[in-house]
């Protein structure tokens, strides 16, 4: 379907939207909200922000009393016209600071030994809010500064961090009706694009009940995401790997003769899980995130884990740091993981943030199985194909050296869904060079790799995703 024949019903239906939503809000009061917090400094950047940052809560199971935080960062172009993006990012259960810090928000930390004192932060100039408002939240409930006040509302899985997300969106726009009219996207990588997709079909469902739902979307972007079918994300680094020159050719032929599917993952005969314990190996020698980086120490503290290294904050901490991360070396791409465990640990940065005092002791950047979750979607493809066969747009991009869901499975069930090509592969550039290879389908669904991105592109390459980003959101062609 062409995206102007789209585009015209979306605005259509959204003008006719605003106004049942806008005579529903006159004889009903939605459910009042925490307040939020404007933000226009924080600890560690010096200055007041460049940019419009709010923070806050929005309830999501009044039962148990679960409270998704999120931090909304208006556009640096014209946030009154440009597109607002929702992000979530991977796990288990990490936090969205991750992308915020890391790979598409305006802020970094200064790469430098920490030394007792809040970490240092810089401006990001590749930030995705060069286009976008960004709507960063901490999903699932435990994940960053998201919590419960009782113990089984940390229960969730996939579908139902979903279905809180939709009630997220539901409140957090009743109160933001600025911007109902912006066109609205859903976007993350990883784990995170696993739910994306169906969140997306959710939403696009509930679209039709004006009062319930006060949100149209207009697509959505994943990257490197994962599907939840093994076969499909994990085993494409078979011929990836040996592609790469990462495994020999004869490593390579027994495990496509004697592992049938995912088989490497789960060997049913000897020879397939003796190929495989060498696969294991050899990748152990190799960073998974980007083959080409030094390998490094993961840097998220593993719950009761009594080797953890013990440095306080020289400023007031926000509790007794247990679960502190391992230090990695100042070369690792990773270091700045570290930093932030006592940022986001400090009192200075909480009481910034708005924090509800109590609500997380110790502030984790992910949870590694110290909670029950449920991986209750098991294969998110269906979803894609459904929502895209309805005329919504999807960018599916792929960082081309990411070890851990490597591209040629995710162009493989991309392929799957059987659209015709409307633009055949080709490159893509950036200041007259590739930035890497596209490719477009008809149900408006585009493909693209970073040339030399990572598992996580933008942390690796920013500017290069910046572009991507921009114009893709903006309808242009890559």
């Amino acid at each position: 379907m062409d995206a102007q024949v789209v585009s015209l019903p979306l605005m259509l239906l959204r003008l006719v939207f605003l106004l049942c939503f806008f005579f529903s809000r006159l004889f009903s009061s939605a459910e009042a909200a925490s307040a939020p917090t404007l933000v226009s400094s924080l600890p560690g950047y010096d200055g007041p922000l460049p940019f419009n940052l709010e923070t806050g809560y929005v309830a999501v199971d009044e039962e148990n009393g679960s409270e998704l935080f999120y931090y909304f960062i208006e556009s640096e172009g014209d946030p009154r016209r440009d597109p607002v993006l929702l992000w979530l990012t991977g796990g288990d259960r990490c936090t969205v600071l991750n992308a915020l810090f890391f790979e598409i928000g305006p802020l970094k930390f200064v790469a430098e030994p920490y030394d007792g004192t809040l970490p240092r932060l810089r401006y990001h100039p590749y930030s995705w809010t060069k286009a976008a408002s960004i709507l960063f939240v901490d999903s699932p409930v435990s994940a960053g500064f998201s919590f419960s006040e009782k113990p089984k509302g940390y229960d969730v899985g996939d579908v139902s961090a979903s279905l809180q997300l939709r009630k997220f969106l539901n409140k957090w726009f009743t109160e933001h009706q600025d911007y109902l009219a912006n066109p609205f996207y859903v976007g993350g990588d990883s784990y995170g694009g696993k739910i994306v997709p169906f969140l997306t079909q959710n939403i696009s469902e509930g679209t039709v009940t004006f009062t319930r739902y006060p949100f149209l979307i207009d697509g959505y972007l994943v990257g490197n995401p994962r599907t939840g079918e093994e076969g499909l994300d994990y085993g494409s680094r078979v011929p990836f790997l040996h592609g790469m020159g990462i495994i020999s050719d004869q490593l390579y032929e027994t495990i496509m003769e004697h592992c049938e599917g995912d088989g490497f993952t789960n060997p049913k005969n000897a020879l397939c899980a003796q190929a495989s314990d060498k696969l294991d190996r050899l990748l152990q020698e190799v960073s998974r995130p980007h083959i080409l980086y030094k390998k490094c120490i993961y840097t998220s503290p593993r719950p009761n884990d009594g080797t953890a290294e013990r440095k306080i904050l020289k400023e007031e901490p926000a509790g007794v740091l247990k679960h502190q991360p391992p230090r990695p070396p100042r070369y690792c791409q990773n270091c700045c993981n570290y930093l932030l465990h006592f940022w986001a640990n400090s009192n200075i940065t909480r009481a910034a943030l708005g924090i509800k005092k109590g609500s997380v002791e110790e502030w984790l950047r992910c949870h590694d199985g110290d909670r029950p979750y449920s991986e209750d979607i098991k294969n998110s493809i269906k979803y894609h194909r459904n929502i895209t066969s309805k005329g919504y747009r999807a960018l599916v991009y792929s960082g081309d050296h990411d070890a851990v869901v490597p591209f040629l499975g995710t162009q493989s069930w991309v392929r799957s869904l059987n659209f015709p090509v409307v633009d055949e592969w080709r490159a893509w550039h950036l200041d007259g060079q590739s930035a890497g290879f596209t490719i477009t389908y008809a149900n408006n669904m585009t493909f693209a790799t970073l040339k030399g991105g990572g598992h996580t592109a933008p942390e690796y390459q920013p500017e290069r995703c910046l572009a991507m980003f921009r114009r893709w959101i903006s309808t242009e062609p890559l």
